[in-house]
């Protein structure tokens, strides 16, 4: 886990590696037609433990797959399957990211409206519950939900739960009290449970481990940009207030609940599938063009095709310390950034004086600036194979962000203080879920620690749901020690 390089396949360097041997046997013709492929490939894979390239590193021969080089990836053929599925996976998969923030954007931008008093949020602790029994809603379904991402597919399972998350969202606009508000918040986490761990896994299946920073930091760009387009489109929608007899909030929920409700329709032809079965995604990738990611992948880490799914083959993962110590980095990542993404709106009102709406408003552009770190942390970190200084200079940067923003005595120095947190946490994601992904090999292993590392994020949230207390206004010093610390 110290170590700050890409293990190569086959070098021993990780207990997970791919099989060394692999790339030595010898070459075989690759099949003609892609169905025939992908059934000859899974016939000799049936039986292959992928959790041996854990343990036993047993040798395999997969007919069908010439040996390769996984360095060699910049010929022409390469680079325009790249740019295929950078454009169609990268895209869907921060748009349903993003889908699946804005709840946390509504809530926190509903959060300075009248919201509150409407529904009796701000009596006690109710608003901080309704963010706490969301994330024990989420926590509690991300591993089966991962799951099902395997064995239902990822174009029917993620518009079934993306169409479901934005009905729930819809609903909320026409609740009347803070428990029936309770009751969607728990429906809401399980069905968005899937969304962050189930496209991890995805993305992770279809690059080699030195393309797959870049990749998570195409996803994160693409989520942050609708989210701070979010706060701007909520400003306008708190301005419909009264109009159709319903109150500005509550027009934040139904329309981004309508709009996910649609793009939840088009994911099942805008989704891809899995590498070994992208012949089955709408007008992908060619029978060669199928070949050649398969090929990559299964030279990368010998892990292409998983094992049959048995509940047994995914919880015996739970034992590998190195898991939970992933997943403890995502657990202090969260405990940040869920205090930013719920209270930032807030601490613009309460703490530096700006009105509802401009409070509203100032929350996008730090957004928009987070796009520029995590691209060029990420394309750095691929280039030069190496994760764990870039996580370490992220994390620099956002102690150096929350200082400013706790002390700093001008309002305009502690907004600076929330650009630098801001990009420092979202580029720090990325690095993170490339670390986890980089150093695990095997299809319910991937599963396993990916929405291991989710359930410790959102355990993280419950954490950063406490730590803004409003009577700290306005250096909240609670949030900013704990998320220095």
């Amino acid at each position: 886990m110290s170590s700050s390089v890409i293990p190569q396949a086959g070098t021993g360097q990780h207990q997970e590696q791919a099989d060394p041997s692999f790339a030595k046997h010898s070459t075989h013709s690759v099949e003609a037609d892609s169905h025939d492929n992908v059934a000859h490939v899974s016939s000799n894979l049936a039986n292959y433990d992928s959790s041996d390239s854990d343990n036993n590193h047993t040798d395999v021969v997969v007919p069908g797959f010439a040996a390769a080089d996984p360095d060699n990836g910049d010929d022409a053929l390469t680079c325009r399957i790249r740019r295929k599925v950078d454009l169609r996976l990268c895209t869907i998969a921060g748009i349903l990211c993003s889908l699946n923030l804005l709840d946390s954007g509504v809530l926190s931008s509903a959060a300075v409206t009248s919201m509150p008093e409407d529904l009796g949020l701000d009596h006690g602790n109710h608003f901080s519950v309704s963010i706490f029994i969301f994330t024990i809603s989420s926590i509690v379904f991300q591993l089966p939900s991962t799951i099902a991402v395997r064995l239902f597919g990822p174009r029917i399972w993620f518009s079934v739960i993306t169409f479901a998350f934005g009905l729930i969202t819809l609903c909320t606009g026409f609740v009347k009290t803070w428990q029936q508000m309770i009751v969607l918040r728990i429906l809401l986490g399980a069905a968005m449970s899937g969304i962050f761990p189930g496209l991890a896994y995805l993305i992770s299946t279809w690059y080699p481990r030195k393309e797959q920073q870049l990749r998570f930091a195409f996803m994160q760009s693409g989520e942050v940009i609708v989210l701070a387009t979010g706060s701007l489109v909520n400003y306008g929608l708190n301005r419909l207030d009264g109009r159709g007899g319903l109150e500005g909030w509550r027009w934040m929920f139904v329309v981004q609940g309508l709009c996910t409700c649609v793009v939840g329709l088009v994911t099942y032809w805008w989704m891809v599938d899995f590498p070994e079965t992208s012949h089955r995604s709408w007008k992908f990738l060619s029978e060669e063009e199928a070949e050649v990611v398969s090929k990559r992948i299964q030279t990368d880490r010998g892990d292409l095709l998983p094992q049959d799914f048995t509940i047994g083959k995914v919880l015996m993962h739970a034992l590998d310390l190195k898991v939970w110590a992933f997943a403890s980095l995502f657990f202090m990542q969260n405990i940040v950034s869920t205090a930013l993404a719920y209270f930032v709106p807030v601490i613009l009102e309460n703490g530096l004086g700006y009105s509802s709406d401009a409070a509203i408003i100032l929350s996008a552009p730090p957004y928009y600036y987070a796009v520029i770190p995590v691209l060029l942390s990420s394309w750095y970190a691929d280039k030069f194979q190496m994760r764990a200084p870039i996580i370490t200079f992220n994390a620099i940067c956002l102690i150096t962000g929350f200082a400013v923003l706790g002390f700093a005595g001008h309002s305009r120095a502690r907004y600076f203080g929330v650009f630098l947190t801001t990009g420092a946490y979202i580029a720090n994601w990325a690095a993170l879920t490339a670390y986890q992904a980089n150093n695990v090999v095997g299809q319910w292993k991937r599963v396993f620690t990916t929405a291991a590392c989710t359930m410790f994020n959102g355990a993280g949230g419950i954490a950063g749901s406490y730590i803004v207390k409003g009577i700290e206004a306005p250096t909240y010093s609670t949030a900013v020690w704990v998320s220095i610390g």
